[in-house]
């Protein structure tokens, strides 16, 4: 099994201009991709342009909180 100390996680990122609310803990309509990123080489929290379905455009998508 894989230790909790891996260099590569994986994450995901979440869609910064939909404008949906959160309902019950979960927040339902926002775009979500997941992606796996090197721990040692970026240590920051990864931000990537990505296609938002909800938006029908490329928005900034930031790494979510786990």
């Amino acid at each position: 099994m894989a230790s909790s100390k891996d260099v590569r996680v994986t994450i995901a990122l979440e869609c910064t201009s939909c404008i949906r609310k959160e309902t019950g803990g979960k927040s339902t309509g926002i775009c979500r991709y997941t992606t796996r990123k090197n721990r040692r080489n970026t240590p920051t929290r990864l931000e990537l342009e990505k296609y938002c379905i909800h938006c029908h455009k490329h928005t900034l998508h930031k790494e979510s909180k786990k």
